[in-house]
């Protein structure tokens, strides 16, 4: 093809003496070594006879042909001349193209076509692409303006954009990959001879482009996304309905493009009562204000109640969420089910569960399983993780049509954090983030989430870090989680202007009194920094709340012990040993029997000792462990803080002191990482004490913790330097510590 380098091979193959056949110089030669041919399309008939001829005496002949053979006697001679073999040019490669015109940047415009590259470089494209489309059959320059748009577009679309029939397509095709104007492997144009063909047009002329491939595309019934791009290049103010098909295509997977093209779609004459629907389903997904619209049937009355529905869930408003969806048609019901268990609403929730009708409708089924999930979380959370990751594996499989008003990931989170699991957390939080279930308002909140299980496992700088990423105009709901975060973070740091900050931008939501179940680890935080702050009358009503959630849920023993242990952290941050008690008193009596409420039961036993004086240091050491390894290491060290300035024995108070420090996070956050693995000061001590041979036991009297945090050390700094068995860990740590 033109541009691959023809000429030029056939200079470096050319015998000496041999004669050169050209369009400039015509002339076949009776006698002659060798004859070489270049660009014989161009040649008349006579003279590829004549060439002919010469080639049936065996004289050498080298042609140099673009792929198509177009007459039967350039047919004739690319048979003759092909006795002695073929060599077929291909694109250089991109160190090649450097080479030949000294810039590194040229391979992908020129797609390694050495001429282009050439005229790209200086500057001489444009002018060769218009007089080789200007010298071409009608029609190939209408197709090479279309496919310069750079889309792809199937031969009946191109075909119709460019009032070509079939076979002229075909014609216009083969000779733009003659003039080498087209990618080696697809009928798009090479880049840099596409800029030059789109330069070369008029705005007028461009968008009269645009114009006839909308047309072609909406007629084709291709993807409305596609016409709709192109109707608005052209600026069409027609194609009401194609703006609305291009805002249904993308409503649930891309919501912030949907709500542009139902917008142009009014603009363009649509009713905007037919658009309300997908447009209310946009805007809550796209985390915008959705614009109340009164229904135009039954249809659109449905998906503009689900739509209210996942609004006032995403506000903070759970109760109005249940009640708005447990009323419309399905899959309603069954999204109903999550925010009534949350409120301690188990009977209706079991209800609709339990409703055969909802099973036997396929499209339910990911809506089914959340459902029993959630109910079975209601009960027992640690048996309830696994349905709950089967829930969201669901969701990603087949993604709902609906808005949600809460992701199976993000219930698989709060559940599993309540049983312990930080790792399944974090796992199906990133699932969500990475394929971008629920939309951008989903994003939000899988992020907010992300950083409230890594405050809550201690894992406060990236915790911080994911607060940063996160932008403004949080839902009601949201607005919760981040000023829980915020407060947190803040009562870690023992910052109190940020403390007051974080409570200042709660206030309004708390005072709806609306917080479900899922909330009372961020109720915690909260209800300590009004305590701290000494506005505890704000927090009463909605403890008053999570009582009564509760004992709609019969008092479960999982959910007893959460309620209750927030009443000990109050306690404990009031100092009142009398309530420290009853909180305690409170936990023991829900008898929980395994996993992390188990070690708050141990944990608020040994608290309510402690603030009576009582310090057994084997006692306490086995509960602050017990809390470590439940993931709760901020609620561990203030255990060890409280027990330690309470016991009348040095050496426990030095102890216990190491161990609140060690837990706290406040020396890593202040060491910062010391090395290329990012271990702590402390960490280093503990691989240095592991690498000499010693003892969980050994190690923890050295460096007064107890053995269990030593434990968890070398768990940590395992994970942090990748080794797999001891083996590794010990070559690591050698190579770590003594580079």
């Amino acid at each position: 093809m033109d541009g691959a380098g023809r000429t030029h091979r056939l200079r470096a193959l050319a015998p000496p003496g041999a004669v050169w056949v050209t369009p400039d110089r015509p002339a076949v030669p009776d006698t002659a070594p060798a004859v070489v041919v270049d660009d014989p399309h161009r040649l008349d008939d006579a003279t590829l006879r004549a060439v002919s001829d010469v080639a049936r005496r065996a004289v050498p002949v080298l042609l140099g042909r673009r792929p198509t053979l177009d007459r039967p006697v350039l047919a004739e001679l690319d048979e003759l001349a092909a006795g002695d073999g073929v060599v077929q040019l291909a694109p250089l490669d991109a160190a090649a193209v450097a080479t030949l015109t000294g810039r590194a940047d040229l391979h992908a415009p020129s797609a390694g076509w050495p001429a282009i590259a050439v005229l790209v470089a200086g500057g001489g494209l444009l002018p060769r692409v218009q007089r080789r489309l200007a010298a071409s059959p009608a029609g190939v320059a209408d197709v090479a303006r279309t496919l310069a748009l750079g889309l792809d577009l199937a031969d009946d679309v191109l075909a119709t954009a460019t009032g070509q029939p079939p076979d002229a397509l075909a014609a216009a095709l083969r000779a733009l990959r003659d003039l080498g104007f087209l990618m080696p492997d697809a009928e798009l144009l090479v880049p840099a001879v596409a800029a030059a063909a789109l330069d070369d047009l008029a705005p007028a002329e461009r968008r009269r482009v645009h114009a006839r491939v909308a047309t072609a595309l909406a007629e084709s019934a291709a993807d409305p996304v596609a016409a709709a791009t192109q109707l608005r290049a052209a600026r069409i103010r027609g194609g009401a309905d194609v703006f609305r098909a291009a805002g249904d295509r993308l409503r649930f997977t891309g919501p912030a493009a949907a709500v542009g093209w139902y917008a142009d779609a009014v603009d363009a004459g649509a009713d905007p009562a037919l658009v309300a629907p997908g447009r209310a389903e946009a805007a809550a997904l796209a985390g915008l204000p959705v614009d109340p619209a009164p229904p135009t049937g039954p249809d659109a009355a449905h998906r503009l109640a689900l739509v209210a529905g996942a609004v006032a869930a995403h506000d903070g408003r759970p109760a109005r969420a249940a009640d708005v969806r447990a009323t419309t048609a399905p899959p309603g019901p069954l999204l109903a089910v999550p925010p009534l268990v949350a409120l301690g609403r188990l009977g209706e929730a079991r209800a609709i569960a339990t409703d055969r009708s909802y099973a036997e409708t396929v499209n339910n089924g990911p809506f089914l399983l959340l459902a029993e999930a959630v109910l079975a979380a209601g009960g027992e959370p640690a048996a309830a993780v696994p349905l709950l990751i089967e829930a969201a594996e669901a969701a990603e499989r087949t993604p709902p049509a609906v808005v949600p008003p809460d992701t199976p990931h993000a219930w698989g989170a709060v559940v599993a954090v309540a049983a312990g699991d930080v790792a399944t957390a974090e796992h199906l939080l990133g699932r969500a983030l990475d394929r971008g279930v629920g939309g951008p308002v989903g994003a939000q909140r899988h992020r907010l989430l992300l950083a409230w299980v890594r405050l809550r496992a201690g894992r406060y700088d990236t915790a911080v870090t994911e607060l940063r990423r996160l932008g403004t105009g949080l839902p009601g709901r949201e607005v919760l989680l981040a000023a829980a975060l915020r407060a947190g973070l803040a009562r870690r740091s023992g910052d109190i202007a940020k403390l007051r900050e974080a409570w200042t931008s709660v206030e309004p939501v708390l005072a709806r009194q609306a917080v479900d179940l899922s909330q009372a680890e961020q109720v915690e935080e909260l209800a300590v920094a009004a305590t701290r702050l000494r506005r505890p009358q704000r927090i009463a009503p909605v403890l008053a709340a999570l009582d009564a959630t509760v004992a709609g849920l019969g008092h479960p023993p999982a959910w007893t012990v959460t309620v209750a242990w927030i009443r000990l952290q109050l306690a404990v941050a009031a100092d009142d040993p009398t309530a420290v008690k009853a909180a305690a008193d409170a936990i023991a009596a829900a008898a929980p029997a395994q996993g992390r409420q188990r070690a708050q039961a141990a944990a608020a036993a040994a608290w309510a000792r402690s603030a009576s004086g009582t310090v057994d240091l084997d006692d306490v050491v086995a509960a602050v462990d017990g809390l470590a390894a439940a993931e709760l290491p901020w609620e561990a060290s203030r255990l060890a803080g409280h027990a330690a300035i309470r016991t009348t024995d040095p050496a426990a108070a030095r102890r216990l002191l190491e161990a609140a420090r060690e837990l706290s996070g406040v020396e890593q956050e202040r060491a910062g990482e010391t090395n290329a693995a990012g271990l702590s000061e402390r960490e280093v001590e503990v691989a240095r004490l592991v690498l000499d041979g010693r003892t969980h036991k050994e190690i923890g009297a050295q460096l007064y913790i107890s053995p269990k945090t030593v434990e968890h050390h070398v768990a940590r700094i395992r994970v942090k330097v990748g080794a797999t068995d001891r083996a590794e860990f010990v070559a690591a740590l050698k190579s770590l510590l003594n580079s």
